[in-house]
């Protein structure tokens, strides 16, 4: 029990600590009349007034420096998020929205320039750090320069990647070139990953001299709603209300952001207990935090990005009497004897309940989804909603109309003369089974027998070039896991164009998992790279995404998101998949 409640425990002491503090400060002072009560008590009303608004947030893995530079983990950039800012951020439905910057430098504005090969940006005017100083271009160009020096060993230096140069126009401006033409120029300074520091607080901390820069990493000036007063590594960041913010005044004087404990423990200290403001990443399961949401002190929320569990369709043959062509693309010439005829891998999508699994097995965390890119909002295909609902009888249909039959009676269907028999496999993983089991049910009702299987997640995913079990040499029919785009969704796609297919020559280190193969789906992806952002890339997306989807190379299953909560008196909060969970923090209230 001790371990279950250790993180509640920790805030209780921490809060009870900060009161005995406030209590203890000059002016708290009481005298008596002679007969026990206090002279000049504070009205209930006057000590709700000069009572301080804290915000007790809790992170199971505690922050190990407040920032993205020197530590990769999302505990670090939400810390940091509290306080630093970036030039633009990602809202949670995928659109840039500026943050330091007076907006978003487009093709049509004129900052963003139409050979794509660089891109400008204003700051707003009157910005300050937390300290009172000026923030200047001179900041963004520092913070470029502090990430690519090699010997400073920063963490977001990919957000970086594919800059000539970074460099100050004016005090306000600073352009960003490119070394080839970029279609999409928002990765730098964009989101919590990649925030302005100051280059007068860091100016002595580049390279080998940045590990040594405890003041400077533990307690970076910031230009966000709070900053930092106190930080205590693997453990607790106190943060304060900054009198420099540029946006209307936060409506907390603290924030505390308390690490430690577990997940179960977190969701407890808010929903059922009330001794905290937000839990974050609540990997517990959907029927407890259901459970403990009955409190009716919190809710649970989820935030969405781009990350999709569906099922890969080989379009290869697997037969392992095949030797070493077994799943080799073989430039087309070995398909799979009945996966790339059309009607049958179809069925097979139309007869999932995708709202079944991601209700029973995902709850908060998952929707249905007929898309292999179902978000940013704007690069979402429409085209492939049908899948939601589940048709068995429309699915039993297709296979009697196109020939696929069950001939002798055994209640399998054959194609060529060869049953439908399928091997499916994916990770060791609880959800993963029960999606396999469901399924096997279903397709036994449209006459298609599946065998099961599981292997162990670090073999699944692993490397080894002697394992028949990875998921690369896909050596079964069908397999099912997660990937998912980033905020543009350009460099996923391309990982599935034809010279993308695993061979065995190079170790099976293509990314084209399933194996397929279209001209018109390459030549698209080809076209991507050239189309600037605006309406003619978002179709390009959609289209690509409906190839691969109506070809039935992949099968979407559940679109799944990340869990926190927050109690019910906490307004403002808007969770975010595609950024940090702390970007508008500057808008949380009671």
């Amino acid at each position: 029990m001790m371990g279950r409640h250790s993180s509640s425990l920790r805030i209780i002491a921490l809060l009870m600590a900060m009161a005995f503090v406030l209590a203890a400060c000059p002016g708290a002072t009481s005298t008596s009349d002679g007969e026990g009560a206090a002279a000049d008590a504070p009205s209930a009303e006057e000590e709700m007034a000069d009572e301080e608004k804290v915000l007790t947030i809790l992170y199971w893995q505690a922050a190990s420096l407040p920032g993205p530079y020197l530590s990769g983990g999302t505990k670090d950039h939400d810390a940091g998020a509290v306080t630093l800012e970036p030039l633009a951020n990602y809202d949670p439905n995928g659109a840039i929205v500026p943050k330091l910057a007076v907006e978003i430098p487009t093709i049509e504005n004129g900052d963003f320039a139409e050979d794509l090969m660089s891109i400008t940006w204003r700051l707003k005017e009157g910005l300050m750090w937390s300290d009172g100083s000026d923030v200047t271009a001179d900041d963004v160009v520092f913070t470029w320069q502090y990430c690519t020096d090699e010997e400073t060993g920063c963490t977001s230096s990919e957000g970086f990647l594919g800059i000539a140069s970074v460099e100050a126009l004016d005090a306000l401006t600073v352009r960003i070139t490119f070394d080839a033409p970029t279609p999409y120029p928002y990765n730098a300074f964009v989101s919590a990953n990649t925030p302005i520091i100051s280059k007068a607080q860091f100016a002595d901390c580049v390279g080998t001299a940045a590990q040594t820069c405890n003041e400077q990493n533990t307690a970076p000036l910031g230009t966000g709603p709070y900053r930092i007063v106190d930080f205590k590594v693997n453990d607790v960041a106190v943060y304060e209300r900054n009198p420099f913010y540029h946006g209307d005044t936060p409506y907390f004087d603290r924030v505390i952001f308390k690490g430690g404990g577990d997940a179960a423990s977190a969701a407890r200290a808010v929903l059922e207990t009330g001794e905290a403001d937000y839990a974050w990443n609540l990997q517990v399961e959907p029927d407890i935090l259901r459970a403990m949401e009955e409190a009716g002190l919190g809710k649970v929320v989820a935030s969405f990005a781009g990350l999709v569990e569906r099922i890969l369709v080989n379009q290869t043959n697997p037969d392992s009497a095949l030797g070493d062509d077994r799943s080799e693309y073989l430039d087309g010439a070995n398909p799979h004897p009945f996966l790339t005829f059309t009607p049958i891998p179809q069925a097979l999508s139309m007869a999932i309940d995708r709202s079944l699994i991601s209700e029973q097995l995902y709850g908060f965390a998952g929707q249905p989804t007929c898309n292999v890119i179902p978000a940013p909002l704007h690069y979402a295909s429409t085209a492939n909603d049908g899948c939601l609902t589940q048709d068995i009888e429309g699915a039993n249909t297709l296979l009697d109309e196109n020939g696929v039959l069950d001939s002798d009676g055994d209640g399998i269907r054959e194609y060529n003369g060869m049953p439908l028999k399928v091997s499916y496999q994916t990770s060791t993983n609880s959800v993963r089974q029960k999606t396999q089991a469901l399924i096997r049910q279903w397709w036994s009702q449209i006459g298609i027998e599946t065998e099961l299987i599981n292997h162990d997640a670090s073999v699944f995913f692993g490397g080894d070039p002697n394992s028949p079990d990875t998921y690369q040499k896909f050596y079964t029919d069908i397999q099912m896991y997660t990937t998912g785009p980033s905020i543009d969704p350009q460099q996923h796609l391309s990982t599935w164009i034809c010279s993308q297919i695993p061979v065995r020559e190079n170790g099976w280190a293509g990314s084209n998992i399933f194996r397929g193969c279209s001209a018109e789906y390459d030549a698209l992806s080809e076209e991507l790279t050239r189309t600037p952002v605006g309406a003619e890339r978002e179709a390009l997306v959609k289209r690509l995404n409906d190839i691969n989807v109506q070809n039935f190379y992949q099968i979407p299953l559940v679109y799944r998101g990340r869990v926190s909560a927050h109690l019910d008196t906490l307004q403002g909060v808007w969770i975010n998949g595609w950024d940090s969970e702390m970007w508008n923090i500057a808008e949380w209230r009671r």
